[in-house]
C-alpha cells in the first residue's frame, strides 16, 4: 500500500506505530475524502454512534415514564 510516494511501512516507522494500523487507517481516510464508497465516513460513523446513544436514552426515558404512569394510575384508583 502506498501513501503518496511512501509505503505504509515507512510511514509506520516514522510515527512509531504498527504497519497494520496504517493499513487500516488508509481506507477510512479514503472514505472521508470521498474516494471510497464501501463504508461510512468518520462523520457518518460519529452520527451513528450519537443517534444510537440518543435512542438508548429515549427508550430508557420512555420506560421510566411508563412505569411512573402505571404507578400514578394505581395510586389514583386506590383513593376513596
Amino acid at each position: 500500500m502506498q501513501l503518496g510516494d511512501r509505503s505504509a511501512r515507512e510511514v509506520a516507522g516514522e510515527f512509531g506505530i504498527a504497519v497494520d494500523s496504517v493499513r487500516r487507517w488508509m481506507p477510512q481516510a479514503e472514505r472521508d475524502q470521498g474516494r471510497r464508497q464501501d463504508g461510512l465516513s468518520s462523520p457518518e460513523r460519529e452520527e451513528l454512534v450519537r443517534l444510537r446513544r440518543e435512542i438508548r436514552r429515549l427508550r430508557m426515558e420512555r420506560e421510566i415514564l411508563s412505569k411512573a404512569a402505571a404507578w400514578f394510575a394505581r395510586e389514583t384508583a386506590s383513593m376513596p
